[in-house]
Protein backbone atom coordinates (compact mmCIF):
# COMPACT_ATOMS: atom_id res chain seq x y z
CA UNK A 1 0.00 0.00 0.00
CA UNK A 2 1.11 3.10 -1.42
CA UNK A 3 0.88 6.27 1.72
CA UNK A 4 0.88 9.54 0.53
CA UNK A 5 3.19 11.96 3.16
CA UNK A 6 1.31 15.06 2.64
CA UNK A 7 -1.87 13.27 4.01
CA UNK A 8 -0.65 11.95 6.56
CA UNK A 9 -1.31 13.52 10.18
CA UNK A 10 -0.39 11.39 12.56
CA UNK A 11 2.24 8.49 12.81
CA UNK A 12 2.33 6.10 15.97
CA UNK A 13 2.75 2.96 17.13
CA UNK A 14 1.11 1.26 20.67
CA UNK A 15 1.38 -2.14 21.87
CA UNK A 16 -0.88 -4.84 22.07
CA UNK A 17 -1.51 -6.86 25.78
CA UNK A 18 -3.28 -10.74 25.53
CA UNK A 19 -4.14 -12.32 28.14
CA UNK A 20 -5.65 -15.80 27.94
CA UNK A 21 -8.84 -15.16 25.75
CA UNK A 22 -8.22 -11.05 26.17
CA UNK A 23 -6.84 -8.87 23.52
CA UNK A 24 -6.23 -5.32 24.06
CA UNK A 25 -4.76 -2.13 22.47
CA UNK A 26 -4.28 1.23 22.93
CA UNK A 27 -5.83 3.72 20.82
CA UNK A 28 -3.43 7.00 20.49
CA UNK A 29 -4.51 10.02 22.20
CA UNK A 30 -4.15 11.97 18.93
CA UNK A 31 -6.34 10.12 17.53
CA UNK A 32 -8.85 9.69 20.06
CA UNK A 33 -9.22 13.64 19.85
CA UNK A 34 -9.06 13.50 16.38
CA UNK A 35 -12.02 11.26 15.65
CA UNK A 36 -14.10 12.24 18.89
CA UNK A 37 -14.06 8.80 19.97
CA UNK A 38 -15.59 7.94 23.44
CA UNK A 39 -16.11 5.33 25.77
CA UNK A 40 -18.90 2.36 24.13
CA UNK A 41 -17.98 3.56 20.78
CA UNK A 42 -16.99 0.76 18.04
CA UNK A 43 -14.03 0.37 15.61
CA UNK A 44 -14.26 -1.00 12.26
CA UNK A 45 -11.13 -3.35 11.56
CA UNK A 46 -10.08 -4.02 7.91
CA UNK A 47 -7.22 -6.13 7.30
CA UNK A 48 -5.95 -6.50 3.63
CA UNK A 49 -4.76 -9.61 1.86
CA UNK A 50 -1.29 -7.80 1.63
CA UNK A 51 -1.25 -7.27 5.54
CA UNK A 52 -1.97 -3.43 6.25
CA UNK A 53 -5.06 -2.61 8.07
CA UNK A 54 -7.75 -0.49 7.73
CA UNK A 55 -9.08 0.85 11.29
CA UNK A 56 -12.12 3.77 11.31
CA UNK A 57 -14.78 4.85 13.60
CA UNK A 58 -18.20 3.27 12.89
Amino acid sequence: MKIDMDEVECITETSVTIRGTRRRTTVPKAIVEKLSIKDKDRLRWILFKDGSILISKV
